[in-house]
């Protein structure tokens, strides 16, 4: 059983009643002329206008690939492409007519035209026996008729055998006999009776004259013997015989055996068998025994080449009288014809995307006839095409919708077409269809996002990385080129900083950059592929600039600028571990880069002073005695934590004090006023309530700004990082060393008699938040102790 595929069978009723729907176009032509000779003007004939048959890719198709006619697409004329022969396209058939098809694509249609051959008169009658010879018993009666061998033309019509014509004499003379075939048989005629005794053997020269301008003639010689009298004629035992055989009987089979029988004794009652008017074909394909009547093949016979053949015996008895019967020989067909298909146009390669396109037109054939001859035609299931049925077994391969390159770039169709004989024929034709590319796909990035690192201070033109996109067409389509989208901000001069190659997707730096000026920024790289119209896609990129330790610490105190003295004092009665002072300084640099470290490098009296190496605080070692220098003098290395380290040298001055008296401080008049009158102590008293309520509304109003601080604190950092040429990140003191408390000094004093007289001095770390500080303050200021007395 055939598979469950997709095919369209073709019955010939069908192909017959579509046929009918238009009557096909006429052309006509003469025989034997010149190749490339005018035939007609198909645009003329079709109504087309100048250009549509190029437009529309006409073409001339002819069954089993024959090219008898080609057709000028520009000219739109008919042309010979070799010179015809009517008589070996059409034999003795009239009329002679080819049946060809004029094909046109965008919209597809075929247009039926007919082909008519005319005859000329190319070729004289001829004789297949140059002699016939006629055996006539003297008792012959006058007005007896002789069949004669006829001549042949290969010409038909007029320009075929007219006329036969016998040399004078005065025995006998021809009369014409015309076959249902429309031949022209000679008859002999006998016009007075023989005498053996007088004439034993006449010679006639029979001519043979066709109807052409001028006529042409062929010749034979007729001998007559008079022999004695024959009284009885053959007699066959069936007038026809009809037979069929196989067309694929092989060489040397009999066919049938005809039998006649004669009543006379003797010679004249022995028969022979031979052909009468035997065509060529007939004397080459079969062969019969002149003594049994037995017809044998000589050579294949072939049903699509010729179906019947009519074969005329003639039965001879010895005494010259004869009798004849007709063989019909019916040739029955087999399946031994393939299919044949022929491909007439193919487009290749179709673009994707595409609705319904016709890829390819074909027309199916078999030679064979009825079941045999009738044909199916499929393709695979699983591909994206179709097979539309036309007129006179004409096919379309179609496209069953749009098809997409990237996902298959090429098919290979099978086109099978089978017959319904049995055995089953089938022939298969492999069309490998292209599809062509569209732009219809847009560059696609690696990655949704990109994330380089750069290190501050790099060099300028540096590689900092790549974006690569990738495009699933072919061709121009497929090549991507990269650039960068201008910031929508406009803040950075992103074109001064990075560049792109637009082939490749590199990166690059153009300029050196800062992380204490710029640690992150992004921007927008597109990709744009070669296709008409251009797609494109975008990535971020963000480059992240990482710190390199290119910042020395700076000392925010003591000040180094020595723009004004600062001069540490220190009670001698100081408990060890007394806090003298703390080292103030920053780095510019992030992360361990900034981390500080201090070092006492050098000091008057090494033994004295102690330096904590993380928070940078001096203390006391010892308790001071009398023999210390009132002056002491301290060198710290302040160093970073950076690969290579950096560091900086601060110098603090600190003074040995018994007391804090005027040498070392100023303090308002010892001298007091005596005592005022009640008056004067009435407002005081009045003046001094005043003072403390207002006091504790500026601590109340202090406590509420310390916890808005706090809250605030991210918005705090951002402003030191705006305002300030260092970081705004200040870390802890106890770990790092940078300022992040404010400092108070706390001088107590205590009255006696009306003097004044230092008592301790010692320091206050103050609860308060981070303190806010840069360069220009900490010089104005210069860390302003905070006093009070008693």
């Amino acid at each position: 059983m055939i598979p469950q595929q997709r095919q369209v069978l073709f019955l010939l009723v069908l192909l017959g009643v579509s046929g009918a729907a238009s009557e096909p176009e006429q052309f006509s032509v003469v025989e034997e002329m010149e190749r490339g000779s005018f035939v007609a003007n198909v645009a003329k004939s079709l109504d087309l206008e100048v250009g549509e048959l190029s437009d529309r890719g006409g073409m001339v198709s002819f069954k089993g690939n024959k090219e008898y006619l080609q057709l000028n697409r520009r000219t739109g004329d008919l042309l010979l492409r070799e010179k015809l022969d009517r008589e070996e396209l059409c034999g003795t058939a009239e009329p002679c007519v080819l049946t060809f098809q004029i094909l046109l694509e965008n919209p597809f249609q075929i247009i039926l035209a007919e082909l008519r051959i005319q005859d000329i008169n190319d070729h004289s009658p001829v004789f297949l026996e140059t002699e016939m010879l006629l055996k006539i018993p003297e008792s012959t009666l006058p007005g007896t008729v002789f069949l004669l061998e006829s001549a042949r033309d290969l010409d038909v019509g007029n320009n075929s055998i007219q006329n036969y014509i016998l040399t004078p004499n005065s025995l006998f003379h021809i009369q014409i006999r015309d076959s249902n075939e429309g031949r022209k048989y000679p008859e002999l005629v006998l016009d007075e009776t023989l005498d053996r005794e007088k004439q034993s053997e006449v010679t006639l020269i029979l001519t043979a004259v066709d109807g052409g301008i001028p006529p042409r003639s062929g010749t034979a010689q007729v001998r007559v013997l008079v022999v004695d009298i024959n009284d009885n004629a053959p007699v066959f035992a069936q007038s026809q015989y009809n037979i069929h055989i196989p067309e694929n009987s092989s060489i040397g089979s009999k066919v049938v055996t005809v039998s006649a029988t004669d009543l006379d004794a003797g010679n004249y009652g022995e028969i022979s068998y031979t052909f009468l008017y035997p065509s060529e074909n007939i004397r080459k394909t079969f062969h019969l025994k002149e003594k049994l009547g037995e017809l044998y093949l000589r050579e294949n016979v072939d049903f699509e080449s010729i179906q019947s053949y009519i074969i005329n015996v003639q039965a001879i008895d010895g005494g010259g009288l004869s009798a004849q019967c007709t063989v019909i020989v019916q040739v029955t067909d087999l399946n031994d014809n393939p299919p044949v298909l022929t491909i007439s146009s193919l487009i290749n390669p179709i673009p994707e995307n595409s609705p319904e396109t016709v890829v390819a037109v074909f027309r199916v054939s078999d030679l064979d006839s009825g079941e045999n001859g009738k044909m199916v035609c499929f393709i695979q299931d699983d591909l994206p095409f179709a097979l539309k049925p036309s007129i006179e077994n004409f096919y379309t391969l179609v496209t069953e919708g749009a098809l997409d390159r990237e996902y298959k770039a090429e098919y290979n169709i099978t086109i099978t077409v089978m017959d319904l004989g049995s055995p089953r024929l089938k022939s298969e034709h492999n069309i490998t269809v292209l599809i062509s590319d569209v732009n219809d796909n847009a560059p696609v990035f690696s990655q949704t996002a990109y994330k380089l690192y750069l290190q501050e201070n790099n060099s300028p033109a540096l590689h900092i990385g790549r974006v690569s996109a990738s495009d699933r067409d072919s061709g121009i389509n497929a090549k991507v080129t990269y650039s960068l989208l201008p910031l929508e901000t406009g803040e950075l001069p992103l074109f001064s900083y990075i560049s792109i190659n637009s082939d490749n997707g590199h990166l690059y730096a153009l300029r050196s950059l800062d992380y204490e000026a710029i640690q992150t920024f992004q921007f927008t790289v597109r990709a744009a592929d070669g296709g008409s119209p251009s797609l494109s896609s975008q990535v971020l990129v963000q480059i992240v600039v990482q710190d390199e330790n290119d910042n020395s610490p700076f000392v925010l105190y003591p000040l180094q600028n020595g723009t004004a003295p600062c001069n540490d004092l220190v009670p001698r009665t100081a408990e060890p571990g007394y806090l003298v002072t703390k080292v103030v300084a920053v780095d510019r640099d992030w992360g361990q880069n900034s981390w500080l470290f201090y070092q006492l490098l050098k000091s008057t009296d090494p033994s004295l002073f102690t330096l904590w190496a993380h928070n940078g605080e001096v203390r006391t070692a010892r308790p001071i005695s009398d023999k210390d220098a009132i002056k002491q003098r301290l060198v710290v290395l302040v160093k970073d934590n950076g690969q290579p380290s950096l560091s900086t040298m601060a110098t603090l001055d600190v003074l040995l004090v018994d007391g804090f008296s005027e040498p070392y401080l100023q303090l308002p008049d010892a001298s007091k006023e005596q005592v005022q009158t009640d008056s004067l102590t009435t407002y005081l008293v009045i003046s001094l309530a005043s003072i403390s309520f207002l006091f504790l509304v500026s601590v109340f109003m202090f406590i509420a700004i310390c916890l808005w601080k706090r809250k605030k604190n991210t918005t705090v950092i951002n402003q030191i990082t705006s305002n300030s040429s260092f970081p705004g990140h200040l870390v802890d003191v106890s770990r790092t060393g940078t300022l992040s408390q404010s400092y108070q000094y706390e001088v107590c004093l205590t009255s006696d008699s009306g003097t004044s007289e230092f008592k301790f001095l010692k320091p206050i770390i103050s609860t308060l938040p981070t303190l806010e500080v840069n360069e220009n303050s900490i010089e104005n200021s210069a860390l302003r102790n905070s006093f009070c007395f008693t």
